[in-house]
């Protein structure tokens, strides 16, 4: 009888995994033990929160400023906008990836151990 690897999932915890990385990109990596796609996804995840939290502030500051009557500075915070978004896309995509990875790796683990892994 073949020792399942420490890397193979079951299907449902496969699919566990995959629900997690959907809603927060590199949790289900992390708990899947895909630690550096995890933390890499993650800090991706997290760095364009920050980005697009940056600009809201920022433009709230700019309509605060149109308010009151206040020049509005020239220059614009769009890129932070811009920038939390192609990081939150890449953090997302590579989640999707990773997930679509665990699931046909749960699939192979299964056909090779007919057995239900702990």
């Amino acid at each position: 009888m073949p020792v399942p690897s420490e890397r193979s999932l079951s299907s449902d915890r496969a699919w566990a995994c995959v629900m997690q990385n959907l809603a927060t990109p590199g949790i289900g990596s992390l708990k899947a033990r895909r630690i550096f796609a995890g933390i890499c996804q993650l800090t991706l995840a997290i760095a364009s929160c920050l980005f697009i939290c940056a600009w809201v502030i920022g433009w709230s500051c700019r309509i605060y400023q149109a308010q009151i009557g206040e020049t509005i500075p020239e220059t614009s915070s769009g890129w932070l906008l811009k920038w939390g978004v192609v990081c939150f896309g890449l953090s997302w995509l590579w989640a999707l990836i990773t997930c679509v990875r665990l699931v046909l790796q749960a699939k192979v683990a299964e056909r090779e151990n007919p057995h239900p892994i702990p």
